[in-house]
């Protein structure tokens, strides 16, 4: 994007516009997949087929296997027919999910809605829009915008899911996401200025696979969210067996995201600011290592598992908010469309292997194998990312 700021340390005003609006756009998508999650293993046993803990993941799972199979599809198409009539129609897409699912009385078709919703796997032509829309010294902290506004979406989806889920129930919660995946539509079409027709030029994937510094990030976040989806299948069941109702499940949550996101602001300054981005992300790691074996391993109360979700959830946000910021720094300029679209389908990925296999590891063997097995995930991350090279290092090796 050609534009008379481009010399400036400062986002120009259209940038900025462009910037918080198409951020806005996937804070709301994401909010509206994130408020699922506290709430829904505990309301599966209250419909019919919701006592198979297997349909239960594959329910909280299924949107992220059409996604990861369409990503890449809809960045193409949005290449070729242009970023906002793409972007509308995979919300639209979304919201007909969300309401499938609204008006669903057992699990199967719960699934179905969540097979729509995964259809509307707008994230990488967001993504390439906040690109075109963006001069190239300010991507990086565009992105940054991006991944910081999806920690927020997360921490708002499950403190207020819980309170909005005793009001509404499941049912109009499900219309509520639908809701909010038509504002985004607004959104899209009335604020997000538009772009010049982006030129259609065949993604070289095969340069982006090869990209070992890229391989890492794209193996974390599968990793990342993987873990994520498993744990919020048992996670609101352990907080009502310990004599907390799903209502008052904001009590635990509140606390432990806002002080997560207060402790997590000195490691991101850390991180961008004095080039400590692989101890950052290596402590990243370690603190969902550590808050994984101790969900195993630890008794359950009320106050233990808010501790040990301070630790997970600590690590979790400087990921969500850092991750893309460094796809975005390693993917040469020519080649960012394709490496946003591989990371957005392995995180999808992720969501979707999360929810299966975490469902039927809870059903076969228990819980505390389900975050065992997440603890063996998390730590082969945790050596995959050891070895990771300096950030400057792995921009010069991935221009060449």
């Amino acid at each position: 994007m050609s534009n008379p700021s481009a010399t400036s340390s400062r986002m120009s005003a259209p940038e900025l516009r462009a910037t918080v609006s198409l951020a806005g756009i996937f804070a709301l998508r994401m909010l509206g997949l994130f408020m699922i999650m506290p709430v829904f293993s505990v309301y599966a046993k209250t419909i019919p087929g919701g006592d198979n803990v297997l349909l239960v993941g594959i329910a909280l799972g299924a949107y992220g296997v059409t996604q990861s199979m369409l990503y890449i599809f809809y960045g193409w198409a949005s290449d070729k027919l242009g970023r906002k009539p793409v972007i509308a129609t995979g919300l639209l897409i979304f919201a007909l999910g969300s309401f499938v699912a609204a008006f669903a009385h057992d699990m199967t078709w719960i699934i179905v809605g969540r097979v729509i919703q995964g259809m509307g796997a707008v994230s990488s032509a967001v993504i390439a829009f906040i690109a075109d829309l963006t001069a190239e010294e300010h991507r990086t902290k565009a992105m940054a915008m991006v991944g910081g506004s999806i920690g927020i979406s997360f921490a708002v989806a499950i403190v207020g899911a819980p309170i909005l889920f005793q009001w509404v129930g499941m049912n109009g919660l499900f219309a509520v996401v639908g809701m909010l995946s038509l504002v985004a539509i607004g959104v899209v079409l009335w604020v997000v200025p538009d772009a010049p027709r982006p030129v259609h030029v065949r993604a070289p994937f095969a340069e982006v696979l090869h990209n070992v510094e890229l391989l890492r990030l794209n193996f974390g976040v599968l990793v990342l969210h993987a873990t994520q989806t498993a744990l919020f299948l048992i996670v609101p069941r352990i907080l009502e067996a310990g004599g907390l109702p799903v209502a008052s499940h904001w009590k635990v949550y509140l606390p432990v995201m806002g002080l997560s996101f207060v402790m997590m602001v000195p490691a991101i300054i850390a991180a961008e600011k004095r080039g400590k981005m692989k101890p950052v992300l290596l402590g990243a790691i370690g603190a969902i290592l550590i808050g994984q074996l101790l969900l195993g391993a630890a008794p359950h109360t009320i106050l233990t598992v808010a501790a040990i979700l301070f630790i997970y959830f600590l690590g979790f946000n400087i990921l969500e908010a850092s991750q893309p910021s460094l796809v975005s720094k390693l993917a040469p300029g020519t080649r960012k469309g394709a490496a946003a679209g591989v990371y957005n389908t392995t995180q999808s990925i992720g969501l979707a292997l999360g929810g299966v296999a975490g469902g039927w590891l809870m059903k076969s063997v228990g819980q505390n194998a389900v975050f065992f097995a997440c603890s063996g995930l998390v730590l082969g991350w945790l050596i995959i990312a050891a070895n990771m090279k300096p950030l400057r290092a792995a921009r010069d090796q991935s221009k060449r």
